[in-house]
C-alpha cells in the first residue's frame, strides 16, 4: 500500500517531497494540528497505509493516539525532521518501520533512530518476514529472538535467503531451529511459509463460500499442504462477481485474481483433466487446473463438490499477488454532499482516497481536491453522464479500483440508476464481460434537498417530494402530471434541475400549478451553489417567488399548506413544516 507522506509547515515540504518520491508515496501539505492533517491520518491508520509525518514526533503521537491499540495491527508511523537528519519510526518497528527507516536515512544523509533491540543488530526482525511469506508461530519470535542476540546460532531447514540477507548467523549445528516450506508439519523453533501456492477455482453460479472453502481445505489437505502458504485464489474473469469466491479468498486471508479465458485458453494443452462441459459453456476445457498452472507446477489436478472445482498450483518463489492474474474492478459510486468538507460522509472520504481513479464532472472533482493524492482522474463536461458512466465501469473492468463522483447524493437525480441501468443493458448500450462483473459499492450523500433545508430551518420535516424540470430525458407531459399530482398531494415540492440557459418555461409552470393550491405565503426556499464558498439561501413568500433568478446551480424547495416560516431573535428567517405534534398534544390534553 503507498505510503501517506505529510507536512504540517511549509518548511517540511522540500524532505516531504523527497521522501514521497523515494518510497514510492503520496505527499500531502496539512495546518499544523488541524482536521485535515488529523482526518487525513486517521484514514490512513484506519486502512493500514505507512505514515511519514515530516514534522515533530510529538504531531503526529497526538493526532494518533486515540486510535492506538493493537500492536499487532498497526501500521508503520515514521517522523523524519525537517532538514531529512533524523529519522524516527514511532510505530510498526517490525511491521516494516524500522526497515523504511533505515531506506530514507541512507538517502537523505540521516540517521535513522532504532531503539529496537533485534533492528541494532539485524536489518529485520524475525518476526518481520519479507513479503510472500508468513511465520506461523509468532509467538515463539520474542523467545527466539532473545537467543540469538544471547549469541545463538540457527540451523536452517529450507530456504530463506533472507535470514542470512539480514545478518543472522547460520550454522548447521545451530542450537536454533528454524524451517519453512509449504508442507504441513514442519518441525523446529520457528516455522515460516512461503506463498507458493495458487488455488484455480471454478464454480457453477451462486456456489456457497462454505462449498468452495471446504473444497480448497480439502485439496490442500490432500497433498499436506499448509493453508499459510496459499497465496491466492484464481479463476476467469467472467466469474468476477461470484459472492462465493470472494468470501472464500476473504476466508482464507488472499486476494481473488482474474485471467480472461484467452489468458486460460493458452495453459489447455496442459490440463490432465480437460472438461468437454466447461468448454462447451465458456470456450475453455478447464477453469481450475488452468488457474492453478499460472503459477508453475500443478500438485493437486482438478478436485470436485457438487458445486465447485479446485486444482492447487505451487510456484518456485513466493506469488506477487499484484502481477498475478489482474485484481476483481470495484466501482464505488460517491455521493459528496454539497460540496464542503464538513458536507462529506466518512465512507464517501474512505471510498475516494482508496479509489486509483476519479471519475467525473470536472466541478465535481474540484470539490474533492483535498482528498487527491495520486488519484488519475477523468474529467467529463455536463451532458457527457453515459459516456462518462461507461468510462468508469470500463476502467474498473481493466481491474482498477474507480470511484464514480456525483454531487450530493449519488441516487438522486446522478449516476447511480445510470450504473446499474448500463450493467443490465444489452445489444449495443451493453457493457463488457469485464465491466459486467465489477463490484460496485454506493456510498450515500447528503443532497441538496438535505441541505438546503438544514441551512434554512426544517422545510422537509414531513412529506416531501423531488422533481427534476429537465425534460431533456423526461418527456414534458411527464413532468407536468408528476407536478399536478405533488400540488395535490400537497408535498414539500423540491425541484431539480429547475431552469437553464434554454428551458426556462417549466419552473414558471411549476410555480402556477402549487400556487393554485396552496396560500400565496407558502415559504419556498431557494438554495444556491450550497457547501461551496458562493452558497446563498434564501426564503420567500410563493406570490413573490421570481423564477427568472433561478439558475442550474439552484435547488428550489416549495413548501405544503402546512409550511410556516417566521424570524428569529437574531432576525434570521427561517422555514419548517409541522408534523401533527399540535394536534397531538390536544389530543393529550
Amino acid at each position: 500500500m503507498r505510503p501517506l507522506i505529510i507536512t504540517v509547515a511549509a518548511t517540511g515540504t522540500p524532505t516531504a517531497q523527497r521522501v514521497a518520491a523515494l518510497c514510492g508515496g503520496d505527499f500531502r501539505a496539512c495546518g499544523a494540528g488541524g482536521d485535515d492533517a488529523r482526518a487525513l491520518l486517521e484514514t490512513a491508520f484506519r486502512q493500514g497505509r505507512p505514515i511519514v509525518g515530516v514534522c515533530a514526533a510529538g504531531i503526529l503521537i497526538r493526532l494518533l493516539a486515540p486510535l492506538l491499540g493493537d500492536k499487532a495491527s498497526e501500521p508503520p508511523v515514521l517522523a523524519v525532521s525537517v532538514d531529512g537528519k533524523s529519522v524516527v519510526p514511532l510505530l510498526g518497528g517490525h511491521h516494516g518501520a524500522n526497515r523504511l527507516a533505515r531506506k530514507l536515512a541512507e538517502e537523505l544523509g540521516g540517521v535513522a533512530a532504532l531503539t529496537t533491540a533485534s533492528d541494532s543488530r539485524f536489518s529485520r526482525g524475525l518476526d518481520e518476514p519479507p513479503d510472500g511469506w508468513v511465520l506461523e508461530n509468532p509467538g515463539d519470535a520474542k523467545r527466539v529472538m532473545a537467543a540469538v542476540l544471547g549469541g545463538a546460532e540457527i540451523a536452517l531447514d529450507g530456504d530463506m535467503p533472507w535470514l542470512a540477507e539480514a545478518g543472522y548467523p547460520l550454522a548447521a549445528n545451530g542450537a536454533i531451529r528454524i524451517a519453512a516450506g509449504a508442507a504441513a508439519g514442519l518441525e523446529g523453533d520457528l516455522f515460516y511459509r512461503p506463498g507458493t501456492l495458487v488455488a484455480g477455482v471454478g464454480c457453477s453460479r451462486g456456489a456457497a463460500a462454505d462449498e468452495v472453502i471446504g473444497l480448497v481445505e480439502a485439496s490442500l489437505s490432500e497433498a499436506g499442504l499448509s493453508p499459510l502458504s496459499l497465496a491466492v485464489l484464481a479463476t476467469v474473469e467472467i466469474k468476477a462477481d461470484e459472492p462465493g469466491l470472494h468470501a472464500a479468498a476473504a476466508h482464507f486471508g488472499v486476494p481473488l485474481r482474474l485471467f480472461s479465458v484467452a489468458e486460460l485458453a493458452a495453459e489447455g494443452d496442459r490440463l490432465p483433466n480437460p472438461s468437454t462441459a466447461v468448454e462447451a459453456e465458456i470456450g475453455i476445457p478447464g477453469v481450475a487446473e488452468a488457474a492453478a498452472l499460472k503459477a508453475g507446477e500443478l500438485v493437486v489436478t482438478k478436485r470436485k463438490s457438487a458445486n465447485a472445482t479446485c486444482a492447487i498450483g505451487r510456484a518456485q518463489t513466493p506469488v506477487d499477488a499484484e502481477e498475478f492474474g489482474r485484481a476483481p474492478g470495484v466501482l464505488h459510486v460517491v455521493g459528496i454532499g454539497p460540496g464542503d468538507i464538513a458536507g462529506r460522509t466518512a465512507a464517501a472520504s474512505e471510498a475516494l482516497v482508496r479509489s486509483s481513479d476519479w471519475v467525473g464532472y470536472g466541478l465535481y472533482l474540484d470539490l474533492i481536491g483535498d482528498l487527491r493524492m495520486a488519484q488519475q482522474e477523468h474529467r467529463f463536461g455536463l451532458g457527457d453522464e453515459e459516456a462518462r458512466v461507461r468510462h468508469a465501469l470500463e476502467l474498473a473492468g481493466s481491474g482498477k479500483t474507480v470511484a464514480l463522483v456525483c454531487s450530493g447524493d449519488a441516487q438522486i437525480y446522478a449516476m447511480a440508476s445510470l450504473v446499474f441501468e448500463l450493467l443490465a443493458a444489452q445489444g449495443g448500450r451493453a457493457v463488457s464481460d469485464a465491466a459486467r462483473g465489477i463490484i460496485v459499492h454506493s456510498h450515500p450523500g447528503v443532497s441538496a434537498l438535505q441541505a438546503a433545508s438544514a441551512r434554512a430551518g426544517a422545510l422537509i420535516g414531513h412529506d416531501f417530494c423531488a422533481i427534476s424540470l429537465s425534460d431533456l430525458l423526461t418527456p414534458r407531459e411527464t413532468i407536468l402530471a408528476r407536478l399536478e399530482a405533488a400540488a395535490a398531494g400537497d408535498f414539500v415540492v423540491a425541484l431539480y434541475n429547475p431552469r437553464s440557459g434554454r428551458r426556462t418555461e417549466l419552473i414558471e409552470t411549476a410555480k402556477a400549478i402549487l400556487l393554485a393550491r396552496r396560500p400565496a405565503d407558502t415559504p419556498v426556499l431557494v438554495g444556491r451553489s450550497l457547501g461551496r464558498p458562493e452558497e446563498t439561501t434564501d426564503i420567500v413568500r410563493l406570490a413573490d417567488f421570481d423564477p427568472s433568478r433561478i439558475d442550474m446551480m439552484t435547488v428550489v424547495l416549495i413548501g405544503s399548506s402546512a409550511s410556516r416560516a417566521f424570524r428569529r431573535g437574531d432576525g434570521r428567517l427561517v422555514a419548517y413544516t409541522p408534523r401533527g405534534y399540535a394536534r397531538k398534544a390536544e389530543v393529550a390534553e
